[in-house]
């Protein structure tokens, strides 16, 4: 189908994209528009086309090959699309694709979140830490978060029931003697080794900014060499995971329009709401990059072609 982009959401992955991260990985036909999530209205349907029709409002997650989200038209498959949640503005809705598809495979997917578990979520006030936050709370867990001070007012809004202020109190030490059973990782680094130690035996680490495991590879259906590769580089990781007893895995969201139809359904209900902290105009794109690299934002920045919407948020 081609979409008539309203908004587009920005995210690390599309500057990982453009420095050629997953060049290994994921090979798009250059050149290439670049961004991977966007609402918009459907302009034309192509032959086969059976869920969705000319006017509708729509949002898709479109993947690090196809991409295209940072035009004013992009053409979609079907099977990446949603129609818009009816309760939000189809700007802010641009807010959901990425974020909403990241909760979902990684609570419900890979971790199999249940009621009475408890989840420890990393920058919760984060546009992939403020949706987990509300899907686990809906799934019945526990939620514990890590935010620095100044947003922990934020997070127990959206559910949380533990905040732990990360500048000034080790996650580790806080956590001791009461462990949770899945850690969502935002951060890499030492947070993700840390993390293995804070989760009960048979707990899971779902990292998404970390280093790739085997699985990833599998995923990208990438050659033996690059599974190996990622095989040696997560292997002291991995190999601490199960001396302690638990699973590391790294989640690289797929497109999933079946999922995030669900998540749409979860937004008119009133059990999510896609956080924005600013929209801007898109031409200003490439600032809207550089302010989601530069860290601080508080939910999603997005940038639209509806220049009356496009503003900072306080």
């Amino acid at each position: 189908m081609l979409v008539r982009m309203t908004a587009a959401g920005v995210n690390h992955a599309d500057e990982r994209s453009r420095t050629g991260e997953f060049k290994l990985l994921f090979k798009p036909s250059l050149p290439a528009v670049a961004g991977g999530e966007l609402s918009g209205e459907v302009t034309a349907v192509g032959e086969g086309v059976t869920g969705f029709a000319i006017g509708d409002e729509v949002i898709a997650y479109t993947g690090v090959v196809r991409m295209g989200a940072f035009a004013e038209y992009a053409v979609i498959d079907e099977t990446a699309l949603a129609h818009a949640p009816r309760t939000v503005p189809l700007v802010e809705a641009a807010a959901l694709p990425v974020v909403g598809l990241t909760a979902w495979q990684a609570l419900v997917t890979l971790g199999q979140v249940k009621p009475g578990q408890r989840v420890l979520i990393h920058g919760g006030s984060g546009g992939v830490g403020s949706i987990t936050i509300q899907l686990a709370k809906h799934l019945g867990a526990v939620v514990v978060t890590t935010v620095s001070g100044r947003n922990a007012d934020l997070v127990r809004e959206l559910g949380a029931d533990e905040v732990i202020d990360y500048r000034t109190e080790d996650f580790v030490e806080r956590l001791a003697g009461n462990p949770v059973d899945l850690v969502l990782d935002t951060q890499g680094g030492q947070t993700t080794t840390r993390s293995l130690e804070v989760l009960r035996p048979g707990g899971l680490v779902v990292g998404i900014a970390g280093t790739p495991d085997p699985a990833m590879a599998d995923q990208a259906g990438a050659p033996l060499p690059v599974k190996l590769a990622l095989t040696a580089l997560s292997a002291r990781l991995r190999r601490r995971a199960r001396r302690l007893g638990v699973t590391y895995r790294f989640l690289f969201i797929e497109p999933d329009g079946e999922a995030l139809t669900t998540l749409v359904g979860l937004v008119d209900q009133g059990v999510l709401k896609p956080v924005v902290d600013r929209v801007l105009p898109f031409s200003e794109t490439l600032d809207a990059v550089q302010q989601v690299l530069d860290g601080g934002t508080r939910g999603k920045v997005l940038v639209s072609t509806r220049p009356a919407v496009a503003q900072e948020r306080p």
